[in-house]
């Protein structure tokens, strides 16, 4: 892995940070074409930068821990502002900022009791943020161009995202558990 904090998919990450004030702005004021279109560079930029780090052979350890961090970032903010402006229910935006509070806190134990272990997400954790990531993009999408058929899964996607967020939060505790018990590395696969 590269030691260089400037490098091309880390720069592309800094700027895909920068623009999330702009994002929740845009959201806070109801410009959703905005929003929509801060969003849909972010994803592109997040494709992008995970491209160039491997055909550059710029992977770095910066890299590692900042592009998930700014996907987070994107996302719980995402939640909270839409929360904020009445788009998404309260207590959805509750279960997935707790669950990502669990997770931190479970992180933090073991960091601090037997040292820093990789803490890989599981399937489920992955099919989670993806529904997760689908929510808002729909949400902001319905706000921001008139497609009817956008608001008619808008209602069974924002379940079918409490159902995964309740269960993988759940099954990243036990795994983890599990395995810290049992001496094995606390990977959640």
């Amino acid at each position: 892995m590269a030691t260089h904090i400037f490098t091309v998919p880390n720069q592309i990450t800094f700027l895909r940070l920068a623009t999330l004030p702009f994002f929740l702005i845009f959201i806070y004021y109801g410009r959703f074409q905005w929003a929509l279109a801060i969003l849909l560079a972010a994803a592109f930029t997040d494709l992008l930068d995970g491209i160039l780090a491997r055909r550059l052979n710029q992977k770095s350890a910066l890299g590692a821990y900042l592009d998930p961090i700014a996907d987070k970032l994107l996302l719980s903010s995402s939640f909270l502002m839409l929360a904020v402006k009445g788009e998404l229910f309260w207590w959805l935006t509750i279960l997935v900022l707790s669950r990502d509070v669990l997770i931190l806190a479970i992180s933090a134990a073991i960091l601090v009791t037997v040292g820093y272990r990789p803490l890989p997400p599981s399937i489920y954790g992955k099919i989670t943020t993806g529904v997760q990531i689908l929510l808002v993009f729909v949400v902001i999408a319905t706000e921001a161009v008139s497609l009817p058929w956008l608001d008619r899964i808008e209602a069974p996607l924002t379940y079918l995202v409490a159902a995964f967020t309740i269960f993988s939060g759940v099954h990243y505790s036990f795994v983890i558990a599990r395995r810290l018990q049992a001496g094995e590395p606390p990977s959640a696969d």
